[in-house]
């Protein structure tokens, strides 16, 4: 789901801005789309209201990442297992996607043993600050002060 979209509270519209931050602090030129997908039928059928989408996009070409864009989505729990709203959700887990116009070039998910796959992967030294993101989005979510959820 469009992260833009999907922000109903205060808590999860900070948790959203520092997620952004994150991400700018380690590619400083990127620009930030809140709203990746396009609203039309052929995408609301891939629907999911447990994700925050988010684009990031280099002003050009990014050699050592191998793309344009980074897509990232944000897997959450919204919902307690009583069905009850958490005050914040809980991320599960991350899915970061290397696009160009072509198409996905690489894919690191926080499932599994965390390497990239694809036909085009970044440099190691990128593969580290992906993961330094990833690490940093789960401590963002996981800390009450960060979110505007402490007591």
């Amino acid at each position: 789901m469009n992260a833009g979209e999907a922000v109903d509270s205060v808590q999860l519209a900070q948790a959203l801005a520092s997620a952004v931050t994150l991400v700018k602090d380690r590619f400083p030129a990127v620009t930030v789309n809140l709203n990746p997908w396009r609203d039309d039928p052929q995408t609301r059928r891939w629907h999911e209201d447990q994700t925050l989408d988010l684009a990031f996009h280099f002003p050009g070409w990014s050699p050592r990442l191998e793309c344009r864009s980074l897509l990232l989505q944000l897997h959450l729990q919204r919902r307690s297992a009583d069905g009850e709203s958490l005050p914040t959700p809980h991320l599960l887990g991350v899915l970061m996607r290397g696009m160009t116009y072509d198409g996905e070039r690489w894919r690191l998910a926080t499932m599994g043993d965390w390497h990239p796959e694809g036909s085009h992967l970044p440099q190691p030294e990128q593969v580290q600050r992906l993961h330094a993101i990833c690490r940093d989005l789960f401590d963002l979510f996981a800390n009450p002060a960060a979110t505007g959820t402490a007591a």
